[in-house]
């Protein structure tokens, strides 16, 4: 890999793995309910878990939806299903009482499964691994998971920071629940390309 590919990889890491989307939304609103330190399970997740997926997309996941193309419609499908039931857990979450959250953070497994329904995981590992390998064995797919990984998880956990400190706003349940539900409709407007496209 050449060293203006490999800078290439990296700002387009930087830049998919900073932007709003469903993890980071999720990270923010898991930051300003829970706090970091019970949210670093979930960044572990997202971290992780992307680098697992690009790897398997890398090695030859995306011929499947070459040959079955019904099965990318189906993910989509089941993707946009569970991101509305994640919206809604969000804008209903309880608020938290003297740093003991009624509700819990999505655990390391829950995050770095999500991003297989995850649509923006989806574009983000497609895209990796189609326009920044230059070839397609396993050294060159490695790199870019690592990449990806080296950015990934502190552009993500940036969102959890946030989160945290919006939570120094959110002091009476109100504000909370305004902030809940905001996190949501901007969960549900991030599925807009992935729905019309």
């Amino acid at each position: 890999m050449t060293l203006d590919l490999l800078s290439a990889l990296a700002a387009f890491a930087f830049v998919s793995s900073i932007t709003p989307g469903p993890n980071n939304l999720m990270l923010m609103a898991s930051g300003a309910n829970f706090g970091f330190r019970r949210t670093i399970p979930h960044m572990l997740g997202v971290g992780l878990g992307f680098v697992f997926m690009v790897m398997l997309v890398g090695a030859g996941l995306i011929q499947i939806f070459d040959a079955y193309p019904l099965s990318h419609t189906i993910l989509k499908v089941g993707s946009v299903a569970y991101l509305l039931f994640l919206a809604w857990k969000i804008a209903t979450a309880a608020p938290v009482r003297d740093g003991q959250g009624q509700g819990t953070p999505m655990t390391f497994l829950q995050a770095a499964a999500f991003q297989w329904i995850n649509p923006k995981a989806w574009t983000m590992a497609l895209t990796a691994v189609t326009v920044y390998t230059p070839d397609t064995t396993l050294w060159a797919i490695g790199i870019v998971a690592l990449v990806f990984g080296a950015i990934n998880l502190p552009a993500v956990s940036s969102w959890t920071v946030l989160g945290r400190q919006i939570a120094r706003v959110l002091t009476n349940p109100a504000r909370l629940t305004a902030f809940n539900w905001t996190m949501a409709a901007l969960l549900i407007a991030s599925l807009y390309p992935v729905v019309f496209p």
